[in-house]
């Protein structure tokens, strides 16, 4: 007898991780939009379905309703796998793996999101202390710069730094924040070559 009854010990972890990828999955974003009668996030603004891209249909709320689902879907998973007493390692698979359903939905043809409010939810579960540093860091940056971009590509390249100081005895959640911050960049590449060449759209900027 185990944890879940019928599953093998063994598989546990991998069941674990499965439906954590499968809870990234969820779109907030398009579901949000639909439920409010807004287009769909793919076909509009930058077409990312998170909740930057969902804020320019003027919409505050959906907005801000997309943006606590997304970091409520990467806590949440993390979290109850704290509290089951996983395995560091388990644990750290988990939020990567919310990350990465976020990432690459299997409901959408594995097109999703940059990431950033996941991570951000991931992280909170983690360490909370990460969690407001990275984002201390991004309403900074926003808040001086008026580009989301760049508040999550400055926000990313520091959580690991963040994450060095307060998770340094937890190396399996040190390597899944720098791995989330990697791709969280990767995923902004484009964003990064338009804010060189200033073509980069920003709030409150023509």
């Amino acid at each position: 007898m185990n944890e879940l009854g019928f599953i093998p010990v063994t598989l546990i972890p991998t069941v674990w991780i499965a439906a954590a990828y499968l809870v990234g999955s969820v779109a907030f974003g398009i579901l949000v939009s639909k439920a409010f009668g807004l287009p769909d996030p793919r076909t509009v603004g930058s077409g990312n379905i998170g909740a930057t891209n969902v804020a320019r249909s003027g919409k505050k709320s959906a907005a801000i309703l997309t943006l606590l689902g997304d970091v409520l879907k990467g806590w949440l998973p993390v979290w109850l796998a704290l509290q089951s007493d996983m395995l560091m390692w388990v644990v750290a698979c988990v939020g990567l793996a919310v990350f990465f359903g976020h990432l690459y939905p299997i409901y959408y043809k594995f097109k999703g999101g940059k990431g950033v409010a996941t991570a951000l939810g991931v992280m909170l579960a983690l360490s909370p202390w990460v969690a407001l540093a990275a984002l201390a860091t991004w309403l900074v940056v926003f808040a001086i710069s008026r580009y989301s971009s760049l508040a999550a590509i400055t926000a990313a390249a520091l959580a690991p730094v963040y994450a060095w100081f307060f998770l340094s005895a937890y190396k399996d959640y040190f390597m899944a924040v720098l791995v989330m911050a990697v791709f969280l960049i990767w995923r902004h590449r484009s964003n990064i070559q338009k804010l060189l060449a200033g073509t980069e759209s920003g709030f409150g900027k023509k």
